[in-house]
């Protein structure tokens, strides 16, 4: 349970312990996690109809500033918000004024001054979503889109969304992610929510290089040998090698990690008959899994990025209406 003072000291909500920004899944209750799962229900539908608009964020003004490369994320954040019949600006950072030496807050404040009402912010460091949210007005809300290695709120909720959506619940599940820990925002942000949504048995499995030190304490059990580590597993939660973020030499070759870490049809055996896989993307096909997986009966990859609108827009709607 978390308690009263936990929440108000939370600056991801407001006096009232409403959800104010997004920046992580870290310290947000189980109650806030499920209401954006319940509130992105219905907006799944939204997106299988013929008219794919509703009015909820009409004459709301959404920044996307987006200060590392993305092609799903910044898409699917796009397209959520012209769902919800907001007027999106895309920042194109490359030919900005911060390509020039202006501060990451001059450049908020300048676009806050544009009558902003929303930011999402993707950026190579970690914190920056944090930093903006603490200086613009009240009613001007943040949404964390992945910040260096710290967090990458949505995209783990989305996933909650995709198991949900197949397991029903979460209460009696053993989930298993493998792969690049270390540097993966977004395993931080997964293993946050899955136990704070109560999931009994969360498992990481990656050779000892690409594990952060102590990393038991973040309630998760560590395996190093894909065989015991994927025994009678019910989600399979694959990351992508984040050869970007790597400072030195952490594998012995791409060949190597696929013959131990990637996922096969043979690794996959070794998971419950009905377990599901899933991955953020993007996929590098023969290092982290195996095209025969990517694309099999028991992938919900793409669902993933379909049910990724939902959850956006459920954000946004939850945000704007705070």
């Amino acid at each position: 349970m978390t308690s009263t003072r936990a929440m108000s000291n939370n600056p991801q909500l407001n006096k009232n312990g409403q959800l104010q920004h997004l920046l992580t899944t870290e310290g947000l209750p189980a109650s806030i996690l499920l209401n954006i799962l319940d509130t992105a229900e219905p907006f799944v539908g939204v997106t299988e109809r013929d008219v794919k608009k509703v009015p909820l964020l009409r004459g709301k003004s959404i920044f996307n500033l987006f200060f590392e490369p993305s092609t799903r994320t910044r898409t699917t954040f796009e397209i959520a918000a012209k769902r919800l019949s907001a007027d999106v600006i895309n920042l194109n950072i490359a030919v900005s004024s911060q390509s020039k030496g202006e501060t990451l807050l001059d450049t908020v404040n300048n676009l806050s001054a544009m009558h902003a009402d929303m930011f999402v912010v993707r950026h190579a460091q970690s914190g920056a979503a944090h930093l903006i949210a603490q200086h613009v007005r009240p009613e001007i809300h943040v949404i964390n889109a992945g910040d260096g290695r710290h967090a990458h709120p949505t995209q783990a909720l989305l996933d909650m969304f995709t198991i949900r959506r197949c397991k029903r619940d979460f209460h009696n599940l053993r989930v298993a992610i493998v792969g690049d820990i270390l540097h993966s925002r977004v395993a931080r942000s997964q293993i946050h929510a899955l136990t704070t949504l109560g999931v009994p048995e969360v498992r990481v499995i990656a050779p000892k290089t690409l594990l952060p030190a102590k990393v038991e304490r973040l309630g998760v059990h560590v395996y190093h040998d894909m065989a015991k580590g994927l025994k009678d597993v019910d989600v399979l939660m694959m990351l992508r090698l984040q050869n970007e973020r790597m400072l030195s030499a952490r594998l012995p070759s791409a060949e190597e990690y696929f013959k131990y870490y990637g996922l096969t049809p043979e690794k996959l055996a070794l998971a419950k008959p009905d377990a599901i896989v899933l991955h953020p993307g993007p996929m590098n096909r023969g290092v982290e899994i195996d095209s025969v997986v990517a694309d099999g009966k028991q992938s919900v990859i793409l669902p993933q990025v379909t049910f990724g609108i939902a959850v956006r827009m459920a954000v946004m709607s939850i945000l704007a209406g705070s």
